[in-house]
């Protein structure tokens, strides 16, 4: 038996049929968000695939949402079902875990809850995230790590680089150094740093595709490792380059 009085039962029970008819109509005025008709009908698109995927991006997000939308309103259907079902088995209002009387001012504020506030199921944010955010965070944070002794990874500078090598709109008149005239030089670093290598001698050591045979490619870095004395000799003889060492 409820442990609630018929007139809270009654005004508890009106309260669910009318959340129920303002859901229902709802439904059925939108025609359940609009998702009755193809997303070709709704664009006026031949297909939904278009030229290029951002052609019909607003419309896909608007889908997505109207899906959510109209799976929370069924489910709010069914758990406002089910508090119906439960007024007529006479066990309405008890909580489904302790099986103890749920408060009426909690049923009041929550008709169709299941759970007493002791026992009402946490909704929990989980803090798993993918891994490779350990890497991006902060996301800000890596604009250049060439002051940095411990770091030669690819940084936010690189990425620049990458990007400004494709043009902007940069002029020389907007350079930083007062020598700079021409478009060539206008990238950061452009004359100081190796493309595509994150050490200097990853751009003059070769192998084949099956990482054997190791060869040499002797260009400027090449020379200007010879010339600085780095690593532990040479790498393969090199007759014109005996006299350094």
């Amino acid at each position: 038996m409820s442990h609630f009085t018929n007139e809270q039962l009654q005004f508890l029970r009106s309260q669910l049929m009318s959340d129920k008819r303002d859901i229902e109509h709802r439904l059925s005025e939108n025609e359940h968000y609009g998702l009755g008709d193809s997303l070709k009908l709704q664009t006026g698109e031949l297909s939904p695939i278009d030229n290029h995927p951002g052609d019909i991006a607003t419309e896909v997000y608007e889908r997505e949402k109207d899906i959510s939308l109209l799976e929370h309103d069924e489910f709010q259907l069914e758990r406002i079902d089910s508090a119906l079902h439960s007024i007529e088995e006479g066990h309405y209002g008890t909580c489904a875990v302790c099986q103890q009387p749920i408060p009426y001012e909690r049923m009041e504020a929550v008709p169709y809850t299941k759970y007493c506030k002791k026992h009402q199921p946490e909704t929990v944010v989980s803090e798993n995230r993918p891994v490779e955010e350990e890497f991006l965070a902060p996301a800000f944070g890596r604009t250049s790590l060439d002051e940095r002794d411990d770091q030669n990874g690819f940084d936010g500078e690189d990425t620049w680089q990458i990007v400004e090598s494709w043009g902007t709109s940069n002029s020389p008149a907007m350079a930083e150094g007062r020598d700079i005239d021409s478009y060539d030089v206008m990238a950061i670093e452009a004359t100081d740093e190796v493309e595509g290598c994150v050490e200097a001698y990853e751009s003059f050591v070769a192998t084949d595709i099956y990482g054997h045979d190791v060869s040499i490619v002797r260009n400027r870095q090449y020379r200007q490792y010879l010339e600085n004395r780095e690593g532990e000799g040479l790498l393969e003889p090199d007759m014109e380059t005996d006299d350094i060492y």
